[in-house]
């Protein structure tokens, strides 16, 4: 019998760049992880690491790969990227990186010289959303590089995201997905293209087309894996590379979600809550839909900045107990965590979190701060971790809401996946927040699979991608609510959560004026 085709998964998130082999059932037959920095720190706020790190650290998750299987480089049949959102390259004409990548967390802000020039200034002016527009042009890394680094910017020939920065080492060709534009780029979020020569994007950013990759649809060829780049995986030369999408919109194609009534969940570093819909649909105002992993598809997501980001610091700051504990009987840190939720009776006891830790750019508003009510002498760092949780699932219940009233599709199941998703704790407090069934999908790498789906599809293993979804995802683990649990939250959540914020509004202000935090 010929061997079983496999696809190789190449997932470069925040902590970890994985490297993993599916079968086209969706089996993950072996993966190689390599942690990774994420980032360094010049400045205060800045976040930064060299494209080179990411090249290499890609090349050992593969070595670690090939060493943990026995499935041959010969059954590969093709490779597909799928990496952290906004995290953007200069390279120079000879496609050396000219300074180090600008990572999607750094926190740098350009100068705004002015109004936007000619008809959209007077436009932005009249709608009054000169300081959204405001905002887009300070948080757009093209714009403090020409600012700062004007040398740096006359040399940049391409202006890459990490997506593209690797399909480039892969292929040799400037080419990416349509599924990965997410970031401050003159990119069409309705037409899933470059902006029109006439959109007022190329007005606000020094970027020209002639820096940006030729864009092609999730599941389409992005060139053949060259022989640098084959000894550098260890893999036969030639190899079809086939587009993806960012790891969000792999995380939701992964969960099986294909559809506007299911919500996929994401407990990683930031939280999010995501719907596929066919129409292009804003969940907040202004805010588009990003790019779905399905051509043509977008996806109505709402993001917790940090979410659970705070998990992490949770444990880092408070959790050393767990921790050398976890080391001392060989179990993972996580199982004495969820005990620790579980020593707390659902709502903390009146322990309430707003888990705005990082202030948004539209909702909330750019002012707001995170914030714990409630203190009692009965609370301990078990409550304070219960809220943490709780907070978060509140905050994506409203994410829920806000999308459910913008499509007009009531979201019936849930999908939840990313590192948080591990916890047997948070999944049921999460069914129970939102009165719904909580589904763990089959395997923990969903991004991965969801980027093998789309390669998948595009190298005809299977037909489309409803057959695909159908034969590679399923799921695993269902939490289901808790009645009198969820009657409890459901109190909580609208007769506290939802008020938390309008009535803290002006105190955050009142704290930025005096101290000048959040910038």
């Amino acid at each position: 019998m010929p061997a079983e085709p496999l696809i190789l998964a190449i997932d470069n998130g925040t902590q970890s760049v994985r490297a993993l082999l599916f079968d086209k059932y969706g089996n993950l037959i072996s993966k190689g992880k390599q942690d990774l920095d994420p980032y360094f720190s010049e400045q205060p706020g800045w976040a930064e690491q060299h494209p080179e790190y990411f090249w290499e650290n890609l090349g050992n998750a593969c070595r670690l790969l090939w060493g943990n299987t026995d499935a041959q480089p010969s059954q590969v049949v093709g490779i597909t990227v799928t990496t952290q959102r906004g995290t953007v390259i200069n390279l120079d004409k000879h496609g050396k990186p000219l300074r180090p990548a600008i990572i999607w967390l750094d926190q740098r802000h350009a100068r705004v010289d002015g109004p936007v020039k000619g008809p959209w200034g007077w436009l932005f002016k009249l709608a009054r959303l000169e300081d959204t527009i405001n905002r887009f042009r300070e948080k757009n890394q093209a714009n403090w590089i020409a600012q700062n680094q004007p040398e740096i910017w006359q040399q940049t020939r391409h202006f890459l995201l990490l997506s593209g920065y690797l399909n480039y080492r892969l292929t040799g060709q400037f080419r990416d997905s349509t599924g990965s534009q997410v970031g401050y780029l003159p990119f069409d979020y309705r037409k899933h293209r470059w902006a029109g020569r006439r959109d007022f994007k190329w007005q606000t950013m020094p970027v020209t087309r002639a820096m940006l990759p030729e864009l092609v649809e999730p599941g389409g060829s992005l060139g053949a894996l060259t022989p640098e780049a084959a000894a550098h995986l260890g893999l036969p030369e030639g190899l079809p590379v086939m587009a993806a999408a960012s790891d969000k919109a792999c995380e939701i194609l992964g969960s099986g979600g294909l559809t506007p009534d299911i919500g996929c969940m994401s407990y990683g570093t930031t939280a999010t809550i995501n719907t596929t819909s066919e129409r292009y649909v804003e969940a907040i105002k202004l805010m588009p839909p990003y790019p779905s992993a399905l051509p043509g598809r977008y996806s109505t997501e709402v993001m917790i900045y940090r979410g659970f980001w705070m998990v992490s610091w949770f444990k880092r700051e408070f959790g050393l107990r767990e921790r050398k504990l976890a080391e001392q009987r060989g179990i993972e840190p996580e199982v004495l965590f969820d005990e620790l939720v579980r020593a707390v009776p659902a709502g903390s006891m009146g322990l309430m979190l707003q888990p705005y830790w990082s202030p948004g750019v539209r909702q909330p508003g750019p002012e707001a701060k995170g914030s714990i009510i409630g203190f009692g002498d009965v609370h301990t760092r078990a409550h304070i971790y219960r809220a943490i949780l709780e907070g978060l699932a509140y905050a994506l219940r409203e994410g829920k809401e806000k999308i459910e009233k913008r499509t007009g599709t009531p979201i019936r199941s849930l999908r939840v996946a990313g590192g948080g998703s591990q916890s047997d704790a948070a999944m049921q407090l999460t069914a129970d927040v939102f009165g719904l069934p909580a589904e763990r999908p089959h395997t923990y790498e969903t991004s991965g699979l969801g980027a093998a789906i789309d390669a998948a599809v595009g190298l005809r293993l299977h037909p489309d991608f409803q057959t695909a979804v159908a034969a590679m995802t399923r799921v695993g683990d269902v939490f289901l609510p808790q009645p009198e649990t969820h009657a409890l939250y459901d109190r909580l959540y609208s007769e506290v959560y939802l008020k938390m914020y309008p009535q803290l509004q002006p105190l955050y202000r009142r704290i930025r004026e005096i101290t000048g935090y959040p910038k």
